[in-house]
């Protein structure tokens, strides 16, 4: 069973967190993944979408594991630039517009350069009562950096420059950490875990890893990925919603905060391969390691597309929950993240548990 020390997990979590790869433009995020594991694999390369794959050979090179962990994060991009200087922007993957307005973000510039910003629209106090009733609009926001036009061309920032909201990561008590990009910056810490305790260790199956980009507009390096590594079997590692909250009927709750990982039946891009499934459920029970099945049926993860590649691929999904997913300040407990990286573990170590 895996054990390490929960500040080195909550340390990856914050860098991961803080890094900007909004769909598309996932660089910033491969380099550090790259850092974090070279030479701990035997092969890894990046494909011509721009996600990251590797290769750690097993004792039986007929049986081959994906385990997949998106790279990107939602955000935005610039579609213009007023004369004043104000950026009007469009949503690039799926944000509740509720919480757009008001909010501080980061803007990615000349050299990768960071520039903050705040989104706006028309002061309250300017408004109609109808106005103020209804829910503004993402096309009437704006993005005010406090720079002239010319000074936005200056920094680099043009049409199609992209950036996101941005709160910094702060550590609640009972390990609960709140962030940016928790969806799906955790499950790429699960798998960095994973690639560095199975580099010390022998293993019987072939172990594939796709970093991969642009799931959230629709899952677009999934396919690649899995045609490419061709496996004979696929988990994807993920964040999931959490709904224990006041509102919530127990019957409506996806998942739960404090239950371990959570392990997907069917959510609506896939239904669960029993085969996979059961290895992971009898390998949590095996080392005694909590966790939980999601109910079914919500969301949509990679599993959805890799299933379908090449002749098909048996597919399931190990989530760690999460409140206010998709949100600059989703909230997580470490706990959970480390006891999915001790499931994981358990299912490449014990495969005759299946």
């Amino acid at each position: 069973m895996v054990k390490f020390d929960l500040n080195s997990l909550k340390q990856t979590q914050r860098e991961l967190s803080e890094l900007i790869g909004v769909s598309g433009f996932e660089a910033p995020v491969v380099e550090y993944i790259k850092t974090q594991i070279e030479n701990l694999v035997d092969k890894m390369w990046i494909d011509p979408l721009g996600s990251l794959l590797a290769v750690k050979a097993g004792e039986n090179s007929s049986e081959k594991i994906l385990l997949d962990a998106h790279i990107d994060e939602i955000g935005f991009m610039i579609s213009y630039i007023e004369p004043k200087g104000f950026l009007r922007f469009v949503p690039i993957g799926g944000w509740d517009n509720r919480i757009l307005l008001g909010q501080s973000v980061k803007i990615l510039g000349k050299n990768s350069k960071v520039y903050d910003g705040i989104t706006g629209s028309k002061p309250p106090h300017l408004t109609t009562q109808k106005e103020r009733q209804t829910a503004v609009k993402v096309s009437d926001m704006y993005i005010d950096t406090g720079m002239t036009s010319e000074q936005i061309t200056q920094a680099g920032i043009h049409i199609g420059s992209v950036g996101t909201l941005y709160d910094p990561f702060v550590e609640f008590p009972n390990d609960m950490i709140r962030g940016k990009a928790f969806d799906d910056r955790t499950g790429v810490n699960v798998l960095i875990q994973i690639i560095k305790e199975f580099s010390k260790i022998s293993h019987e199956d072939t172990l594939l890893y796709s970093f991969t980009m642009g799931e959230e507009v629709g899952g677009r390096g999934a396919g690649a990925a899995a045609f490419a590594l061709d496996p004979t079997m696929a988990v994807a590692l993920e964040n999931t919603t959490a709904a224990d909250v006041p509102g919530i009927r127990d019957a409506e709750c996806p998942a739960y905060i404090g239950q371990g990982p959570a392990i997907s039946i069917a959510d609506r891009s896939m239904i669960a391969h029993p085969k996979v499934n059961n290895r992971l459920i009898q390998n949590a029970e095996h080392e005694k390691i909590p966790y939980h099945m999601k109910k079914p049926i919500f969301g949509r993860t990679n599993a959805g597309i890799i299933h379908k590649s090449r002749a098909g691929i048996p597919s399931s999904v190990v989530s760690v929950p999460c409140r206010y997913i998709h949100s600059p300040t989703s909230l997580l407990s470490l706990h959970d993240i480390y006891h999915t990286v001790q499931l994981i573990s358990a299912f490449i170590r014990n495969p005759t548990h299946s």
